[in-house]
């Protein structure tokens, strides 16, 4: 409660506890020659008033003096990505990211919009906390910065937080989750899911039994054991995942399970959607690509929660992602102080950076084996994620009329990643020096380019 009143007190002697609303200035741009979803021969896309305004053939639609022109020829245009799970550490860790710079990097990789975590400090349990950083979101205008609110309070699994109070505040939160920590307790899961129903809202769950995972510290299996790790079993995951859908089934609520990483889930998955049961499911860039092979460097960079798992996992995870049982993908953005990760593998902390790498991860473990085409990118990035999360004005079709929420990939290029080069403070990624497709040229946050070719714009 002290850190509450702390927060509250800077938060109005700043002036945020004013009601404010966010100028954007609009602009009319022409992106020229790009292809819808990679699909078809160039067309010319009309940005005005926020929306998009009209698309012709190359040379057909006629663009004001005023408007920008942003020559495409064969790059690719969707619509802008949306991740349900950052941690942007604003209030309490503003020496690892803050709202800002995780905006900016959220823009630079193609992102109009976010989820904030919960696992704040204070937490993010009641609606000035909420409030403070859909505020501070606002503010910076690069991305829509929607936050999360916890189930329970101080996420300490015992009492359900103000989730009421929380929806229905200006920030108007639409999902809750503990994530970090599982809400273990199944009867204070039961009432957050039937409360969430009549609130219609979702609750995303950290699956994670912690009487499974105690001293926990890499994926169980024959390497972790030769290199000395405590096993984190499958089943810490699949257990929670299984019990949550038989509650969610009861409630009739939706639930949203995080960062799905073993096949067995992916197998609870398939059984709870043949049921009927209102379950989606992400997953993220790095289970998609990176697997307990890492652990043979003991570079604590690779550690995170849930671990890094064995390929069979990885290769099950894909076909799900393209088959639909996994519905999204969320970067589980986590940026940690060099402190917290340059240290003894047991002692760094669990997390890694995902918000400029994704959109590149995707491609390369999806798009290029040929799992997924570029609708289909759009589908788990952007569309998916917006209907799980009923954004009215995300993940929208490429059509006229339509809220301009873009993002313009050049498919054929290449970039090299360098941590200290991202938009973030943190620079723990596990893809240094990586040599990854695709690279974001341009991102539009209704109408308004908030990054190109790299650079905030």
């Amino acid at each position: 409660m002290a850190d509450t009143r702390r927060l509250f007190r800077t938060w109005w002697s700043t002036g945020a506890g004013v009601p404010q609303k966010t100028e954007m200035r609009m602009s009319e741009v022409l992106l020229k020659g790009v292809r819808p979803y990679g699909e078809g021969d160039g067309v010319d896309v009309l940005v005005a008033d926020g929306v998009i305004a009209e698309i012709g053939a190359p040379g057909a639609v006629a663009a004001p003096g005023s408007a920008e022109v942003v020559e495409a020829e064969g790059q690719v245009l969707l619509p802008g990505l949306v991740d349900l799970h950052t941690h942007l550490r604003e209030p309490g860790r503003e020496d690892t990211e803050t709202v800002e710079s995780g905006s900016r990097a959220a823009a630079l990789g193609g992102y109009t919009a976010v989820f904030a975590m919960a696992n704040t400090d204070p937490v993010a349990d009641n609606s000035l906390v909420t409030g403070h950083v859909w505020r501070l979101g606002q503010e910076v205008g690069l991305v829509d910065v929607y936050p999360v609110g916890a189930v329970t309070v101080g996420l300490k699994g015992e009492r359900l937080a103000e989730m009421g109070t929380m929806a229905t505040s200006e920030a108007g939160v639409r999902v809750f989750s503990d994530d970090g920590l599982c809400v273990a307790d199944p009867l204070v899961m039961r009432r957050a899911l039937e409360y969430s129903t009549a609130l219609g809202v979702v609750v995303a769950q950290h699956a994670e039994e912690p009487r499974l995972t105690d001293g926990a510290q890499a994926n169980e299996g024959e390497r972790a054991s030769r290199l000395g790790y405590v096993g984190w079993p499958s089943s810490a995951e699949e257990s929670i995942v299984a019990r949550d859908c038989i509650l969610a089934r009861h409630a009739g609520a939706r639930l949203h399970i995080c960062h799905v990483s073993t096949t067995g889930t992916v197998d609870v998955l398939t059984w709870a959607k043949e049921l009927g049961i209102d379950v989606t499911a992400e997953v993220t860039p790095h289970h998609l690509l990176l697997t307990d092979e890492r652990l043979e460097t003991y570079d604590p960079v690779n550690k995170v929660n849930p671990p890094l798992r064995a390929e069979r996992d990885v290769d099950r995870l894909r076909q799900a992602l393209a088959e639909g049982v996994l519905d999204c993908v969320a970067t589980d953005h986590a940026p940690h102080a060099e402190q917290d990760k340059c240290s003894e593998w047991s002692a760094a902390r669990p997390g890694m950076l995902g918000l400029q790498t994704a959109l590149s991860i995707v491609v390369e473990t999806m798009v290029r084996p040929g799992l997924l085409d570029w609708r289909g990118v759009a589908r788990v990035m952007s569309e998916r994620p917006s209907e799980i999360a009923r954004l009215p004005d995300q993940g929208r079709p490429l059509a006229e009329g339509e809220p301009a929420n873009l993002v313009l990939v050049d498919p054929d290029a290449e970039w090299t990643v360098r941590g200290p080069e991202l938009a973030s403070i943190a620079h723990n990624t596990p893809f240094e020096g990586m040599r990854l497709p695709a690279v974001v040229t341009a991102t539009l946050l209704r109408g308004r380019i908030t990054a190109r070719e790299g650079k905030i714009d």
